[in-house]
């Protein structure tokens, strides 16, 4: 009997670590896709009329909610199983995992943002006409009114360069 209880803690111990591990660990996403190639749709020339430096915010959804929950449950199954006899652990058990699942749920309800700086241009091409393209702020890249600008159209979005 000693030499099961010894094994059910270490199994405890190892699953409470994967389920901590797992819960930590988030996917990463590329804005951008690299090292592709656009075919350009037009490129036109222009001068920047206005600046606008705008912060937007993005609600970041939690992709590990699920198993959050069902480690919470696990670990709270676990610790109720450890007291009382009979029913009465049987009990403790059934309570303990839905307190568990309850509180892993409940510690990660605040919402998450992530905060992306864009820029929006006001542009005046070499035309006469008028165009407002609204992008990801480059820090090495600092627009000022006055400013030539080279608008380049892709299949689904327009970038703004600084003209050489």
């Amino acid at each position: 009997m000693l030499m099961f209880h010894i094994k059910k803690k270490q199994i405890t111990a190892i699953l409470s670590t994967i389920l901590i591990v797992m819960s930590v660990m988030t996917p990463a996403q590329a804005k951008y896709d690299r090292n592709t190639a656009q075919q350009v749709e037009k490129v036109t020339f222009g001068t920047v009329e206005s600046v606008k430096h705008v912060t937007e915010q993005q609600l970041i959804e939690d992709q590990n909610q699920g198993w959050r929950t069902f480690g919470g449950a696990l670990i709270g199954g676990l610790i109720g199983n450890q007291f009382g006899g009979g029913h009465g652990r049987n009990v403790a058990t059934v309570l303990g995992a839905i307190a568990g699942g309850a509180m892993a749920r409940q510690y990660h309800q605040s919402p998450q943002y992530i905060e992306y700086k864009i820029i929006e241009l006001m542009i005046k091409n070499d035309d006469g006409t008028q165009v407002m393209v609204i992008q990801d702020e480059d820090p090495s890249m600092a627009f000022n009114a006055g400013d030539d600008v080279r608008v380049v159209y892709l299949k689904g979005y327009v970038r703004v360069d600084l003209a050489m």
